[in-house]
């Protein structure tokens, strides 16, 4: 089977293109149209809750303007047939007072079509962290996997797929800065650390593309922020691994020195060359208060 990039470079990707196109789109099919009685939800389906109030609108709209897109479905048991994609139209559609939906009929091969070319989407050895995120995230939409089932699957740890699916969950800036390579994974994951502080989140992306953060500092920086939330200023001088202290002591030690600052205390580091660059260092240590 040729394998289908599916996924593109550009804004689109950082959030998963919809169930509904994706299936559309992959296979291709007749949209028909089929007795609201005789469509089910898909028990599997990992969404529960519906908003009642969204529902609502949706179904002030489609009373104007009909079901835009139809909904995906499979074929069950006895004329019946169960919601791959659309169970929020079909419940829409309902309180709208409609007797039929449209509907794009799948089968069991179509589907099973689909989630293998997701899985080898997956696998490619090219695609990018949010490509990944997206593509993992169709194969719970769409087919109600569990992340458990999907890193067996993949053959990675549930651990693994957990995070990697986290990434979607990043504002918007930082998902294009992560798809352009401006910063890695690792920033992203401490950028995903400040959920709860939106203003923080898009303030340390910003540090860390221009002043060249590594992920440590990243990490330092999430840390500081989470300590005193008001004082954006103070986490950055925790984070900086330089401060005019440690300028002070490197002038007098005559050796780099740098501070690393942990949710409490910190870390002193005076590094040196070599065996006797150590030795003399030592030796200057040891006469400290003599």
């Amino acid at each position: 089977m040729a394998k289908n990039r599916g996924l593109g470079k550009g804004f689109d990707v950082l959030m998963p293109q919809g169930v509904d196109s994706v299936l559309t789109e992959q296979i291709g099919g007749r949209v028909q149209n089929l007795f609201i009685s005789d469509i089910f939800p898909n028990p599997d389906q990992p969404r529960k809750d519906f908003d009642q109030k969204l529902l609502s609108e949706l179904a002030d709209s489609i009373k104007l303007h009909g079901v835009l897109q139809p909904l995906i479905v499979t074929k069950g048991s006895d004329e019946k047939y169960i919601i791959v994609a659309g169970e929020r139209r079909w419940r829409a559609s309902k309180l709208a007072g409609l007797d039929k939906v449209p509907v794009i009929i799948r089968t069991a091969k179509d589907l099973e079509q689909l989630e293998i070319s997701i899985i080898e989407n997956i696998q490619r050895v090219d695609l990018t962290p949010l490509e990944q995120a997206s593509s993992i995230s169709r194969l719970h939409d769409i087919f109600g996997l569990s992340f458990e089932e999907i890193s067996k699957r993949l053959n990675k740890a549930e651990s693994t797929v957990n995070n990697i699916v986290r990434l979607l969950q990043l504002p918007d800036e930082a998902k294009v800065a992560l798809q352009e390579k401006k910063i890695t994974e690792g920033h992203a994951r401490s950028i995903l650390a400040l959920k709860s502080f939106p203003e923080q989140q898009l303030e340390l992306l910003k540090l860390i593309q221009a002043k060249g953060w590594s992920v440590r500092q990243a990490e330092q920086f999430v840390v500081a922020v989470k300590s005193d939330t008001k004082n954006t200023k103070k986490a950055q001088k925790r984070t900086s691994s330089v401060t005019p202290e440690t300028k002070r002591l490197s002038k007098i030690l005559n050796h780099s020195v740098s501070v690393t600052n942990m949710a409490k205390g910190g870390r002193l580091v005076i590094r040196f060359e070599s065996d006797d660059d150590l030795a003399s260092l030592i030796d200057i240590l040891s006469r400290v208060g003599e």
